[in-house]
């Protein structure tokens, strides 16, 4: 039998916070990088603070809030990627609402690494947005082009495979809060 990996005791956002009582459709968002942002700041899973992982070589900033479900658990090991689309710049460690409106799959360094793609729910200037075909066509656009340089500079390779729409998404969510419940015994 497969040993369980340990919650820690001390509080840590991606164990003690939970992904949401409306999940799949509305979900927590733990944000690790605002906005507009050139640092990446990643969390540092045994302490439950953020860690600058680096600052963006290219002359690109993030497109939207990025940050991870909590209680979610993917292949790469890390909790599930989340970009949240909103009208400002959120604090790292801020807790969001999130509508889920669909998925980005990409391959980063030969391992995929989906990406949630939704709204702030509390966002009253998107927040009527429901599905990734509803965006204006240069979001989408835009994502995909930030994830497909943000790398070049440092010699890594991102593709960015397709779009999904919200059920995709959804069984992604599902899945990643079963792997979660499987890996750490919840």
């Amino acid at each position: 039998m497969k040993t369980k990996r340990v919650v820690p005791q001390r509080f840590n956002p991606w164990h003690h916070v939970d992904y949401g009582k409306n999940a799949p459709e509305i979900v927590n968002a733990i944000i690790e990088i605002p906005f507009g942002s050139k640092s990446k700041y990643e969390l540092h899973k045994e302490s439950g603070l953020l860690r600058l992982d680096r600052v963006l070589y290219s002359a690109v900033h993030y497109p939207a809030n990025y940050g991870f479900i909590p209680q979610t658990f993917c292949d790469d090991e890390d909790p599930l990627d989340i970009l949240v689309l909103c009208s400002a710049e959120v604090d790292p460690l801020c807790i969001i609402e999130a509508k889920v409106i669909g998925l980005m799959r990409m391959v980063d360094d030969d391992e995929e690494d989906d990406k949630i793609i939704s709204i702030a729910k509390n966002d009253i200037s998107l927040n009527y947005i429901d599905d990734l075909k509803h965006l204006p066509p240069h979001t989408t656009i835009q994502l995909k082009r930030f994830f497909e340089d943000y790398k070049k500079l440092e010699h890594k390779h991102v593709i960015v495979n397709k779009f999904f729409g919200k059920k995709e998404a959804y069984k992604v969510i599902k899945d990643s809060i079963e792997r979660y419940k499987e890996e750490f015994g919840l």
